[in-house]
């Protein structure tokens, strides 16, 4: 949400506290405008889309977004040296694998996100999408009115095996972000029940859905595209809906960007009982635990030195 500052009278203030706001002002945009005129095009390309961003009411992107942004790119050092190879219009860095060589997951391919289905759980492990800027968001398609068995899995779970469980039917690929990109017929992919996974309402309504509506609309217009990597983490044993669908413990989602060849990842490790309005960055990890508590490998794709330092980093702050 687009931070919201007070306004303050112009009489509220006297003459010389103006004086130095417009002086401070003035020196801020002489300064960044003289930095801006010695960096290199693509350097000037990519700071014109977060002011384009900022000013852009659908996209949800402040100014301080836009300064932080600049500083993390450019100065912090908050990316790795290596970009994935290969094709990855939907899916970064390679098929995530599962460690245990005796897991089978079945890789469902939708229109616009694929999943590693679990027959055995009754549920995805996993799933990959990525959400590339747009001039201008549109309205999502009406939403669909039901859910449907995906007859490419072996479980075929209903929709009705949550009925009365307490969960709702949570989608790891988003409605929205999967509507605004791909369209209605890529939407009703999102519905099928091979994307579901049990979450509790407080989650689902509350702080997974702020995560994606970020990943939908704010951090596309500041980085030109992310690609996101979502799942359940599952206890040791877990309990199941009408004894077919294990019941997640917490979700995880990675956030991938990539900048000048540059890796940068958020990881997120959020448990099902978290306050609907939690602060994000409480449940901020590495994806090397993530990949601890699901028994996973993630972008494998990458070069053995730069995937070890990719996942054992952990952001210091939420972009």
């Amino acid at each position: 949400m687009r931070p919201r500052f007070p306004r303050f009278p112009r009489r509220a203030l006297p003459a010389r506290v103006w004086r130095w706001i417009f002086a401070a002002n003035l020196a801020a945009a002489l300064v960044g405008g003289g930095w801006y005129l010695f960096q290199p095009a693509g350097r000037q390309a990519e700071v014109d889309r977060l002011v384009t961003a900022a000013l852009a009411r659908d996209k949800r992107v402040g100014f301080l977004e836009v300064a932080w942004d600049v500083w993390d790119l450019y100065y912090a050092g908050s990316g790795a040296g290596a970009a994935a190879p290969g094709d990855n219009r939907i899916l970064y860095g390679g098929l995530p694998r599962p460690r245990d060589p005796g897991e089978e997951l079945r890789v469902l391919v939708n229109q616009g996100y694929v999943v590693g289905y679990s027959d055995a759980l009754g549920l995805p492990r996993w799933a990959a999408y990525r959400v590339g800027d747009l001039p201008r968001i549109p309205p999502a398609p009406p939403r669909p009115d039901r859910f449907t068995v995906d007859r490419r899995t072996a479980a075929r779970v209903e929709p009705q095996v949550y009925t009365g469980s307490g969960y709702d039917r949570g989608h790891l690929a988003p409605n929205f972000a999967i509507a605004t990109r791909h369209g209605a017929a890529a939407q009703r992919e999102t519905f099928l029940m091979s994307n579901i996974a049990p979450q509790r309402h407080g989650l689902n309504a509350g702080l997974w859905q702020d995560l994606e509506q970020r990943i939908a609309t704010n951090y596309p217009a500041r980085y030109g595209e992310v690609w996101v990597l979502t799942g359940p983490v599952l206890g040791p044993d877990p309990a199941r809906l009408k004894g077919r669908v294990a019941v997640p413990a917490a979700f995880y989602q990675i956030i991938v960007d990539e900048q000048d060849g540059r890796l940068r990842t958020l990881a997120f490790l959020v448990p099902q009982e978290a306050p609907a309005r939690a602060d994000p960055g409480r449940y901020l990890t590495t994806i090397a635990e993530i990949e601890a508590r699901t028994g996973l490998d993630f972008l494998p794709a990458l070069e053995d030195a730069a995937e070890r330092e990719v996942e054992q980093r952990r952001a210091g702050r939420v972009w």
